[in-house]
């Protein structure tokens, strides 16, 4: 009788089983029904119906399984057959950057110089006396002529203020002749390190500081503060929600901002998951040493501080990208190196021993080998059993120009591609002016990546690029070119499966953040972070793409965006 007892229920008591336990369990805050749920896990790939309490889910099945978990204060959604996601993740924006948006004039789709004055013209004629006017999105390869700006237009429309503007890559901008004068850049500077002062024909500066130039000017503008910071960021989240964002990579700030992250999020103010870099250039990086990776920084899952942001090199467009061989629109150009490959390489191993993970922006295909050799020569020199961390998932920001027999590397070693969708549509229409067309096959090679085994997390580098997650869908599948001329994609042989580009955006994003136990799949015990979408982005057709739409947003189990019913 004993024996007998001690016998495991029979396999058809296991249903009922459950369903007693259900019940004995509290009710879940929310759940979700009636849709398709593409949970991004292997073990269960679709389900009907979630159900999620204080945060973390609790259920993922069908609308059975959850039936259960409804009790009088359930918020029950109805999916009516919509598809439900993880909640996306953005591996690769500048969250700080969008807050600084808030007192910038924005530039971007400015069609010319004379648009940019006559926009920033405005604001200063509302700015207090003698207050910095700040602005950010101009790109001359926009405009009927694609050459850089001067600062005669600017200074005459503005001149009794200092004016900056940056680039829409952030590694350029454009100062007027106060700005120069405050900064102290005449005739005779010379130029920095990894920077450049373009000059007229007689020497004088035009205006425009390219990459470590910009600093010169830089150092004069009133940093954002604290309270600017925290009263920004509401909107800046709210609008990353709207895009069904619930994680980011915070791609490279000083440690003060990281504490200013944390802080927000103890006080319950900041909804979102946010991955930190370390601006490798803040001093207080290593003087004010942070001691070790902090994976909870706030005591509640929202701020990660365990990475460092490093500089190889500019941008492509504003030539500033390392090349191999010189710019084939500019022959006497071959770009700029930002971060010495001493300095770089003390820096890597320094991460290793210590658990940091490095992440160090390359555009050129010369900066992407300078960084490949730099993390080959740390990883021999630290083996496994000397690092904190034995894989130390070592990335590379934008990975955007590639040689041909650096891309199987990527696998080899370990590193981690980090990429923007957009930033193809976006230069397609003139990249290949400045690569030639052998160079062109090896820019964006997001499928050659991925083939050679790397991991590839997808990101969107706002304010470069508009942080919509849905629209880098479209680009991995779809390589759009919005001039048209090439109706069938820009080199669609390196587009990315949808399956693929979904991952990059949700699995592959948290894993190449150490978050993949938590973060990029809807599974029992993992984050209740979720998005719902108006169709379903790996069945709808490939014309239908560009009309997805975000229905709703959940993070942390709440519903933090609900977008409103068409009239």
């Amino acid at each position: 009788m004993l024996g007998a007892m001690r016998r495991p229920p029979s396999r058809c008591a296991w249903p009922l089983l459950a369903a007693l336990a259900a019940c004995a369990a509290p009710p879940a805050d929310l759940v979700l029904r009636g849709g398709r749920i593409r949970t991004q896990d292997p073990s269960r790939p679709l389900a009907q119906a979630l159900a999620a309490r204080d945060g973390v889910l609790l259920a993922v099945g069908s609308d059975a399984d959850v039936a259960a978990l409804i009790g009088p204060r359930t918020r029950v959604v109805e999916l009516d057959g919509r598809t439900a996601l993880p909640g996306l993740f953005d591996a690769h924006l500048h969250l700080a950057g969008l807050a600084e948006g808030v007192r910038r004039v924005d530039l971007v789709g400015s069609a010319s110089e004379a648009e940019v004055v006559a926009r920033v013209a405005e604001r200063a004629a509302q700015a207090p006396q003698g207050a910095w006017v700040l602005g950010r999105g101009w790109d001359q390869n926009d405009w009927a002529r694609a050459e850089f700006p001067t600062h005669a237009a600017l200074s005459g429309a503005v001149p009794d203020r200092p004016v900056a503007l940056w680039r829409v890559d952030g590694h350029a901008l454009l100062a007027n002749a106060a700005a120069l004068e405050l900064a102290g850049i005449g005739m005779d500077t010379p130029d920095p390190p990894g920077g450049r002062i373009l000059r007229d024909a007689q020497g004088r500066p035009s205006g425009v500081l390219v990459d470590l130039a910009t600093a010169l000017v830089e150092a004069h503008v009133p940093p954002l503060s604290g309270a600017e910071l925290r009263a920004a960021l509401p909107r800046v989240v709210a609008d990353l929600h709207r895009h069904g964002i619930t994680a980011v990579t915070e791609a490279g700030v000083p440690l003060a901002t990281a504490r200013e992250y944390a802080a927000l999020a103890r006080a319950g103010s900041l909804e979102l998951r946010v991955h930190v870099m370390l601006d490798a250039d803040d001093p207080a990086v290593w003087t004010d040493t942070p001691g070790l990776p902090t994976p909870d920084l706030d005591g509640r899952g929202r701020v990660s501080l365990r990475a460092v942001k490093a500089y190889a090199d500019g941008a492509l467009g504003s030539r500033g990208a390392a090349l191999l061989a010189p710019y084939a629109d500019d022959p006497g150009q071959s770009g700029l190196l930002l971060t010495p490959p001493e300095r770089l390489r003390a820096l890597t191993e320094r991460c290793l021993r210590a658990g940091w993970q490095l992440g160090t922006h390359a555009i050129g295909d010369r900066a992407n080998r300078l960084v490949l050799d730099t993390y080959a020569a740390a990883l021999a020199a630290v083996p496994p059993l000397q690092r904190a961390v034995p894989d130390p998932r070592l990335r590379i920001e934008h990975a955007q120009v590639l040689d041909a027999q650096d891309i199987p590397r990527f696998g080899q070693l370990g590193v981690v591609a980090s990429v923007q969708a957009l930033h193809q549509s976006s230069d397609c229409s003139w990249a290949g002016e400045r690569l030639g067309p052998a160079r062109e096959r090896g820019a964006y090679a997001w499928r050659a990546l991925v083939d050679t085994g790397a991991l590839l997390c997808g990101g969107s580098d706002a304010p470069v690029e508009l942080p919509d997650p849905l629209l880098a869908f479209h680009a991995f599948v779809a390589r759009p070119d919005p001039s048209g001329r090439w109706p069938g994609g820009w080199h669609p042989e390196q587009a990315l499966t949808r399956a693929e580009a979904l991952s990059a955006m949700t699995t592959w994003a948290a894993q190449a953040c150490f978050e993949e136990g938590r973060l990029g799949r809807l599974a029992p015990g993992l984050a209740a972070d979720v998005v719902v979408l108006s169709d379903d982005p790996l069945g709808a057709p490939v014309e239908r793409l560009p009309g997805l739409r975000v229905d709703l947003t959940v993070f942390d189990g709440r519903v933090v965006h609900q977008r409103a019913a068409a009239p």
